[in-house]
């Protein structure tokens, strides 16, 4: 059987009984989509026990999978450097050092995972025989619903390798279904490549330095019961408003609970109306690189965010986590394995993956109709749940849960 891919009739082959001895695999960001990627390297190095595994991505995500013990290395690549090229001599020559050192790497496999034309492009510079990603997009049907007056709208999650990339893959990994999570979805590579089909491992491995950092940046809570709060995420309908997460905030301290807000710099005006209504909230936004995030994540008793990456980590770091979803749709990209981490306003229009509040015509009622009280009961269901069987935990369960009590499930290398 031959297939044709950018022009060429590649023969389609079984890749099951082949060794590679240099591995490629691209997925550069965002920081979830890189916390999904993490459960493939554990099965790829039992695969390919000697082989060289890299891992392209971002300097910032860098910091989240560098010290895997699965991983030989990581190439970086410096998005917004690349994005000035042919703009000025650094930027360029910074891209041709990037291009030679793929080139020179000689790599057997490359995996994209990313699937856009730019990830496709690095893909192809390689040269390696075997380039895998996802085919091209299957068609989705259109929303309807007799409850509200939404039609025709265009499902906009994922429906495959996007911007005619997958005309750079010498195999294609087959689209089954579009309702998975991300992360079974990239698991549909162990196949191909005869994987084992044991459970994900999820662990991160942060450095000595992170965990250092995490316990400078938290100072006199390294010693006490704190909770997070990321009140930030990329999309502007994703956002859950902030006096509620703030009402989140204070029924933690009237737990004696302390609170962290957790973010990058474009969430301080929401940060500041929390740490408004909890006078005793710390504000860490802007101030943590993703390793860092990771290390006060892993210590937090409790989480409560949007759909984000810090959400992910939660779940990685076996941190008790609740996530407000509207817009996205938590069965792709919601807390793995943790259907009851989720609280959504369940209207008919959800999820629509609007990203910008001028498309959504009601009012982002789907954030909006989300209640304090009504995260407030998840998370107390969810840390009942972490409880240890016998103990008996009262209603301020986040109490109960004892520093550092699931470190075994982040390395420290």
């Amino acid at each position: 059987m031959f297939e044709r891919t950018a022009g060429i009739f590649l023969k389609l082959e079984s890749l099951q009984s082949r060794h590679f001895s240099r591995i490629l695999l691209i997925k550069p960001s965002a920081l979830g989509d890189v916390v999904h990627t993490v459960p493939l390297l554990p099965k790829l190095r039992t695969r390919y026990p000697d082989a060289r595994i890299d891992w392209f991505i971002t300097p910032e995500n860098a910091e989240l999978v560098r010290h895997h013990p699965a991983l030989s290395g990581v190439v970086l690549f410096d998005r917004k450097k690349l994005a000035r090229f042919g703009r000025g001599w650094d930027a360029t020559l910074e891209s041709f050092r990037l291009l030679a050192g793929l080139r020179r790497a000689r790599y057997e496999l490359v995996i994209d995972l990313h699937g856009q034309m730019r990830s496709a492009l690095f893909t192809l510079a390689t040269g390696a025989p075997v380039r895998i990603g996802f085919d091209r997009p299957v068609s989705r049907e259109p929303t309807e619903s007799e409850h509200h007056e939404l039609r025709n709208v265009p499902q906009r999650g994922w429906a495959g390798a996007r911007e005619g990339s997958w005309v750079a893959y010498s195999h294609r990994i087959p689209i089954e279904t579009l309702d998975v999570h991300a992360i079974e979805r990239y698991l549909w590579l162990g196949p191909m490549l005869g994987l084992d089909d044991a459970p994900p491992d999820e662990r991160i491995y942060l450095s000595p330095a992170a965990e250092a950092d995490a316990e400078r940046l938290l100072g006199g809570l390294v010693r006490q019961r704190f909770a997070a709060l990321a009140p930030g995420t990329m999309w502007e309908t994703k956002h859950w408003l902030p006096e509620r997460f703030a009402e989140v905030g204070q029924w933690f301290e009237g737990q004696g609970v302390a609170v962290v807000v957790l973010g990058t710099n474009q969430d301080r005006e929401r940060a500041k109306v929390i740490v408004e209504r909890c006078p005793g909230a710390v504000d860490l936004c802007g101030r943590t690189t993703p390793g860092q995030l990771a290390a006060i994540v892993k210590r937090a008793a409790a989480c409560v965010t949007n759909d984000s990456g810090a959400m992910h980590l939660a779940v990685a770091l076996e941190t008790p986590v609740v996530g407000v979803f509207g817009p996205t749709n938590p069965v792709h990209i919601g807390p793995y394995g943790q259907p009851e981490a989720v609280v959504r306003a369940g209207l008919p229009c959800s999820p629509c993956n609007f990203r910008n509040l001028s498309q959504c015509p009601f009012g982002h009622a789907c954030m909006h109709q989300v209640s304090g009280a009504m995260v407030i009961e998840r998370l107390e269901s969810a840390l009942r749940e972490k409880m240890p069987p016998g103990v008996e935990c009262r209603a301020s369960s986040v109490a109960c849960r004892s520093h550092g009590g699931h470190s075994d499930r982040a390395g420290t290398t």
